[in-house]
């Protein structure tokens, strides 16, 4: 009975785990908005080969980013990022 109450009370108000998936073409902004989201600070950069992975903490979510780089010869891996992902990020850079 305790163990069942624990389960439900956890369910409720423990945290939350979001895997989120960022992804944009090359140098649209993925790692500076994932670090200013970690951080709070913009911080220099260079281009993503592979990917990035911060945990970004608000309220009761915890958020696990995955910023995967945007060059044109990476673009076909995103799609095994998309497994067991909450969420997506299309980031566009708008003065291209």
């Amino acid at each position: 009975m305790g163990l069942t109450i624990s389960s439900i009370f956890g369910r409720l108000f423990g945290k939350k785990q979001m895997r989120i998936l960022m992804v944009g073409l090359d140098a649209a902004g993925k790692t500076t908005i994932l670090y200013k989201l970690k951080l709070g600070e913009i911080v220099t950069t260079i281009p993503t080969i592979g990917f990035n992975v911060e945990t970004v903490e608000y309220k009761n979510i915890s958020f696990t980013v995955w910023d995967v780089g945007g060059q044109d010869k990476i673009r076909p891996l995103w799609r095994h990022y998309f497994q067991n992902t909450q969420g997506l990020i299309f980031v566009v850079d708008s003065n291209d």
